[in-house]
């Protein structure tokens, strides 16, 4: 799973080694290899769903995640290797963004019965979470956030609207911040609440993205009933759990993402290969690049996952793993599309399409990656107050 958050160890088998570990992994993704994804978007959703079932009931799922909750609780060198295999293997990963942001926060501050609810159906996959924090007026600057919940007896009555919510046109449910206290109240006033995407009032409006799909979704929440025990934390106490979420978000996957990455350079370094580009010194010369910057990208992944087991907390190092990936994966896409010259401009429609337009996809994709997860701009804020100890914004809510 793209989670790596160390929410518990447990002493590995000390019979088997790292290799057969690895052995053991690479056996399982290729007997239950899932096969090429469908095209119909409600059979890939539920071939998606059927692959992170079979993870789950194997006992292969949440290499990060204690057992209690459905994990395999591997110590930190058993979850690179299980990242590796994970990408090497180009099986379908988790859906939603539960797994990476909000499941640390239940598994902190959530209670006992609530990690028991919600914990081990996200991790199978019987249950697609998003998030639903920006809005329309509100995204660097969610202390602003302007839906409302108002408490009547035994529940919230929600009323706001959402945007940007990925994977929101197939969730099931959205983990959402909430204001409580007054508008001036700011990240004084914001509860926590998991809210039934289904339930009545709920709207979910897909929207289409540069790609032609539809990733982000936005959510209008009109008189939506939500019981008070689906609330995470104390009432106008979320803030801090914002911050881990956000924290754990800009971690989630680094290992996954650092591996992926890895496999993807490979890839476009075979293209320039068959396309006899690896002759011309400026080719050369970017790939040698890009090769520097993956490893590092690995290096510091490993940084951020010992910030965990260390602290529980990724930490403002973070923000420095978020700043190295979007800016990685918007070059390399653009570089790709250097390389390729007008057959760039092809896309998966094209039936001369260089690899289905894939790098076209992902040029336009990664448009969006220095705003997702916090803008660039906050992520350089982070790093420096909270790694270089520059002054404090005093506009901005306290660390």
């Amino acid at each position: 799973m793209s989670t790596m958050h160390t929410f518990g160890t447990s002493e590995s088998d000390a019979s088997e080694s790292d290799e057969e570990f690895r052995a053991r992994l690479r056996a399982f993704f290729s007997e239950r290899h899932p096969g090429r994804a469908p095209k119909d978007p409600e059979q890939r959703l539920a071939w998606n769903r059927a692959w992170l079932a079979t993870l789950f009931d194997q006992g292969y799922a949440g290499p990060s995640w204690p057992r209690e909750h459905g994990g395999m609780a591997l110590p930190f060198a058993r979850q690179v290797i299980y990242q590796e295999e994970l990408a090497r293997a180009r099986v379908p990963g988790p859906l939603g963004t539960g797994l990476g942001i909000v499941a640390p926060t239940i598994i902190t501050f959530g209670t006992p019965e609530q990690q028991q609810r919600w914990l081990p159906p996200m991790l199978r996959g019987d249950k697609v979470w998003a998030q639903g924090y920006s809005e329309p007026d509100a995204g660097s600057d969610l202390p602003s956030l302007r839906t409302t919940a108002r408490r009547d007896g035994d529940h919230y009555v929600v009323n706001g609207q959402k945007v940007w919510t990925s994977h929101g046109a197939v969730a099931d449910v959205l983990f959402a911040l909430v204001r409580t206290g007054t508008q001036e109240s700011r990240q004084r006033g914001i509860t926590y609440l998991i809210i039934d995407a289904h339930a009545p009032g709920v709207e979910i409006r897909p929207l289409r993205d540069l790609t032609g799909g539809h990733l982000f979704a936005e959510v209008f929440l009109n008189d939506v009933r939500v019981p008070v025990s689906d609330r995470i934390g104390e009432e106008n106490e979320g803030w801090p759990l914002v911050r881990t979420s956000l924290g754990h978000e800009r971690a989630a996957g680094a290992m996954n993402t650092a591996a992926l990455y890895r496999r993807v350079l490979t890839e476009l370094e075979e293209l320039a290969r068959e396309r006899g580009l690896l002759a011309d010194p400026l080719v050369r010369d970017r790939l040698a690049d890009f090769e520097i910057r993956v490893r590092i990208m690995r290096y510091n992944a490993q940084r951020v996952i010992s910030a965990i087991i260390d602290q529980g907390e990724p930490g403002p190092i973070s923000s420095v793993s978020r700043l190295l990936i979007s800016a990685f994966e918007q070059d390399l896409h653009e570089f790709a599309l250097d390389m390729l010259g007008p057959a760039a401009l092809l896309d998966r429609h094209e039936q001369d399409a260089v690899q289905r337009g894939r790098w076209l996809t992902g040029f336009l994709r990664t448009r969006a990656s220095t705003i997702g997860a916090g803008t660039r701009e906050i992520q350089l804020n982070t790093v420096a107050e909270q790694v270089l100890g520059l002054p404090h914004d005093p506009a901005m809510p306290p660390r």
